[in-house]
């Protein structure tokens, strides 16, 4: 069954409760309304400041009620909010507001999963001859030290569990193991051995068996691969775009306690729907 497909019956299935921030948007209220008629999630308006809202961010962050009634008055924030007091499964934002408020957000109300102190993105890359994989991080992270790389794969892996039923994982580089030196390959380096995951290693011996095992690399099937920077990653999926007719969906978000997508302000009613039944499958 190919991807979508699979996202789509398993967002039926979940019940997934998703708000909408930016309900007053045509697009966004379009692609809600067709989502909730289609049942693959129920889309939910934001809702009066509540109890539960508050409470989450006094106690969840430690600030005073004053302050939090304040961030709550902000669309984002409540409907970040509405997800860390459980009134929401999901968050879907972006499509008027730029990425690094919706990431504000969702840090402040939502916060870190267990694990991981840094935000990242990720693509599903889906490939003409079938294969299926996880790009990452190829929308937030410019230049992730080691700690940051490490929380990317960290997430990125259960990014890739939830979607595609594997991880198999390799923080990719110019150099395979110890055959090239430099700071960004140390970096690489320190962020495999704190994650626990290949690397460094190139994306030939990455996804290639035959050529993993002359480099002494592991198997040679991963399906999440790890870029060491913004330049890479970015790059690299549209690349895979245009040259292999492959198919990118998102970015979406990761490394919070529960799901969030941020759209981009470019999105059609199409890409909505699309990204909201992932964020429903994921949940």
């Amino acid at each position: 069954m190919a991807f979508m497909d699979r996202m789509y019956e398993r967002a039926r299935g979940s019940g997934a409760k998703l708000v909408f921030p930016e309900l007053d948007e045509p697009r966004v209220a379009e692609a809600a309304a067709r989502l909730g008629a289609e049942g693959l999630c129920e889309p939910l308006a934001l809702s009066d400041v509540s109890e539960a809202q508050v409470a989450a961010l006094v106690s969840a962050r430690g600030m005073k009620e004053a302050m939090a009634r304040r961030l709550l008055a902000k669309p984002l924030y409540r409907a970040a909010a509405m997800v860390a007091a459980g009134e929401a499964d999901g968050m879907i934002a972006g499509a008027d507001a730029p990425t690094r408020r919706v990431i504000e957000a969702a840090a402040m109300a939502i916060g870190p999963a267990e694990g991981i102190a840094v935000p990242s993105s990720f693509f599903v890359v889906l490939f003409p001859d079938g294969r299926e994989m996880v790009f990452a991080d190829c929308a937030v992270n410019v230049a992730p030290d080691a700690a940051q790389l490490a929380d990317i794969a960290l997430a990125s892996a259960r990014s890739g569990e939830a979607l595609l039923g594997a991880a198999r994982v390799a923080l990719l580089s110019f150099s395979t193991g110890t055959s090239g030196a430099g700071d960004s390959v140390e970096i690489v380096r320190e962020a495999a051995e704190r994650a626990g995951f290949s690397g460094p290693v190139q994306a030939d011996a990455a996804l290639n068996p035959q050529i993993a095992a002359k480099k002494g690399a592991g198997a040679g099937d991963a399906n999440v691969l790890i870029f060491p920077d913004l330049d890479a990653g970015n790059i690299a999926y549209k690349l895979c775009q245009e040259l292999a007719g492959a198919q990118a969906l998102g970015p979406f978000l990761q490394g919070f306690r529960r799901p969030v997508c941020d759209l981009s302000r470019g999105a059609r009613v199409e890409d909505i729907v699309a990204s909201a039944v992932v964020t429903a499958a994921m949940g």
